[in-house]
């Protein structure tokens, strides 16, 4: 998983990535957990030990803050939808800037959900299930939206910032953060074993194709993290885009990549599921 240690900010039009552009990635890869039933299952036990294990030392507060700082999150009347919120380690840094009650965390996962719950700063916050790829928010209704860690399981990234764009007000901002495609070869193959991993300019062009505007890069890695992205860890950058224009964004997409009411083979599922956790480990 991608990580420089970098905090320094890119505006579109100057950046040039490099360390994940060298990189070339298969065009097609089995990515094991990134479908939205086995990240399901995957989170059903991770969510046990989530705090614990990863926050400590691949999203750490430090880097949750740096991360955050290009949303702008100025206003503590603002509304803010913490899209994939998890366990809510990101939705207590936007709480220090926003009041609870004005902002939501969606996620798909019940278990992570209920950890959120439990934590006193969240207890304003509404705490719903949801679908990136299918928000339940009216268009033109959040003032930032706000994603951590949770575009590597979307099995259509491009639609789930179009869904961003969707439901933002005119001149919200759009922030993601995510990991970056690993430069060595070794964390390259796990990676496409296990989930996805975007390239720095991958992120860039989702944004563009969804109409946002300003779009700005930044890389983040914890502060014991020195040197070359050279093994990659869970963080990589974020990326913020303000909303033009009011209304639905112009981009046109498909049917979605992933039905999660179509019935799956069981075993199929299970070897899928097995797989990925062994890439993950």
């Amino acid at each position: 998983m991608g990580l420089v240690s970098s905090s320094r900010i890119f505006k579109t039009r100057r950046i040039v990535p490099k360390c994940s552009v060298s990189a070339p990635r298969p065009t097609s890869q089995p990515r094991f957990i990134q479908h939205k039933k086995e990240a399901f299952w995957f989170y059903r036990f991770l969510s046990i030990v989530y705090d614990h294990v990863i926050n400590p030392g691949h999203w750490t507060e430090d880097m949750r803050e740096d991360a955050l700082e290009p949303a702008d999150l100025s206003d503590r009347n603002m509304i803010v939808v913490d899209v994939g919120g998890g366990t809510g380690f990101t939705t207590l840094g936007i709480v220090k800037h926003v009041d609870a009650k004005n902002v939501t965390i969606l996620d798909q996962s019940p278990h992570q959900l209920a950890k959120a719950k439990q934590k006193e700063p969240l207890k304003e916050c509404k705490i719903i299930e949801g679908d990136a790829e299918d928000l339940p928010f009216p268009t033109d209704y959040a003032d930032r939206y706000v994603s951590a860690g949770s575009i590597e399981y979307w099995p259509d990234p491009q639609r789930g910032i179009k869904e961003a764009y969707r439901v933002l007000k005119l001149g919200g901002k759009a922030c993601i953060i995510g990991p970056v495609y690993p430069t060595f070869w070794l964390s390259r193959f796990f990676a496409d074993v296990w989930m996805l991993f975007p390239k720095e300019e991958e992120y860039i062009e989702w944004f563009k194709k969804a109409g946002f505007k300003d779009i700005m890069f930044k890389r983040i890695g914890p502060k014991w993290y020195r040197g070359v992205r050279r093994h990659g860890l869970i963080m990589g950058c974020s990326v913020t885009g303000v909303k033009p224009t009011s209304g639905q964004s112009p981009l046109q997409l498909g049917p979605k990549a992933e039905d999660v009411a179509k019935p799956v083979n069981p075993f199929a599922f299970f070897m899928r599921f097995i797989l990925g956790v062994m890439a993950a480990t």
